[in-house]
């Protein structure tokens, strides 16, 4: 504890980038889609590494990546970093780009983790997320309360239940926690789909920041199409 009192914690991000994205059909990994003329990742990977917050950004990318290299990411800096380890699943990318970054910090310093789908991250999106949780010994993600009203199926598709919708968000990124928690979290969990689910196995309570709906993943066709309008109509969103 006393490296978290006397240390003053840097921010690094991690985006995992490792994945196939299979529910796209498409013959490329998603991250190298064509969105406004650019690889659907350079563009939060743009923000991350303009945020004057953020020390350093880390894509971990596939072993046998042979996308990365046939673009020119220079424009974004000397912050960002290519590592090739990632691994089957996203907390298997995240928790090998963890461990290959150990030198490079402090137990109490802070990662961000983003997904490499959510395109339209937005600069104020890493400010109110690092404002919010600067105090915080755990961290947290951004979130948004959920809208709608949802249903919960059963076996045949037909509605088994309506689950009522009070108290309910749906996790966004960044997530954001303490480089040690994350780590040791990260390696005692099994079957996680995101950094907060491991925090949580771990017994500490993620806090919600509140985000907006324009910070949305690219997982079907349709959305790369509202990827595209939200990054062209930016300003008048905020």
């Amino acid at each position: 504890m006393r490296a978290m009192q006397n240390h003053h914690p840097r921010h690094f991000a991690i985006v995992p980038a490792a994945g196939s994205g299979s529910r796209m059909g498409a013959a490329r990994p998603k991250q190298y889609l064509s969105l406004l003329g650019r690889p659907l990742i350079h563009h939060a990977l743009s923000v991350l590494c303009a945020a004057p917050e953020i020390d350093k950004v880390f894509v971990v990318l596939s072993v046998d990546d042979r996308e990365w290299s046939r673009y020119d990411w220079s424009a974004l800096g000397d912050k960002l970093v290519p590592l090739f380890c990632g691994g089957a699943t996203r907390a298997d990318s995240v928790l090998g780009g963890l461990r290959a970054i150990a030198g490079d910090v402090t137990q109490s310093d802070w990662v961000l983790v983003h997904d490499a789908a959510r395109p339209c991250l937005a600069p104020w999106h890493i400010d109110k997320l690092v404002r919010e949780l600067a105090h915080e010994e755990v961290g947290g993600l951004l979130a948004v309360p959920v809208a709608d009203t949802l249903k919960r199926a059963d076996a045949h598709r037909h509605v088994a239940e309506t689950v009522p919708r009070d108290s309910l968000w749906q996790a966004q990124t960044p997530q954001m926690f303490r480089y040690v928690m994350l780590r040791r979290a990260l390696e005692g969990a099994s079957d996680v789909t995101d950094e907060a689910s491991a925090i949580e196995a771990a017994g500490l309570r993620p806090r919600l920041v509140q985000g907006d709906a324009t910070n949305l993943k690219v997982t079907y066709p349709l959305d790369l199409h509202l990827a595209e309008w939200i990054l062209q109509n930016r300003e008048g969103l905020k």
